[in-house]
């Protein structure tokens, strides 16, 4: 499995950025597909996750209203769309993929392949 993450980079603060996800290797029809964060010196966190099948999306509180994710079946990729994105959002983000049932989409277990990690800098 391969997920490959790309569209990060250096933005000034309220500029949006979308992340890309890339997925190749299986079929993910069965997946949960995440991104997650880590800020230096912080724990990974949660950001959303979407369901490859129904599209069922699952974020968190704080970044509603900015932050979306959808999907392309058809290319295999995942998607992150931020806006106003302040300097708290600065960290290397991640995209995950798990089989359904594997633990909890909000969670590091419930995912078992990760991609490389790209980065976010965003610039008061």
């Amino acid at each position: 499995v391969q997920l490959q993450a790309s569209g990060g980079g250096s933005v000034q603060a309220r500029g949006p950025l979308r992340l890309s996800c890339a997925a190749s290797g299986r079929t993910f029809s069965n997946d949960i597909m995440g991104w997650f964060r880590q800020a230096p010196g912080k724990e990974r966190e949660f950001v959303a996750a979407i369901g490859w099948k129904g599209g069922m999306t699952y974020s968190v509180d704080s970044l509603k209203g900015r932050f979306t994710i959808s999907r392309d079946n058809a290319r295999n990729t995942v998607y992150l769309q931020m806006d106003s994105l302040s300097p708290e959002d600065t960290a290397v983000y991640y995209c995950a993929a798990g089989r359904y049932g594997l633990g909890s989409p909000r969670r590091s277990n419930g995912y078992d392949s990760w991609g490389q990690g790209t980065q976010v800098t965003v610039s008061s």
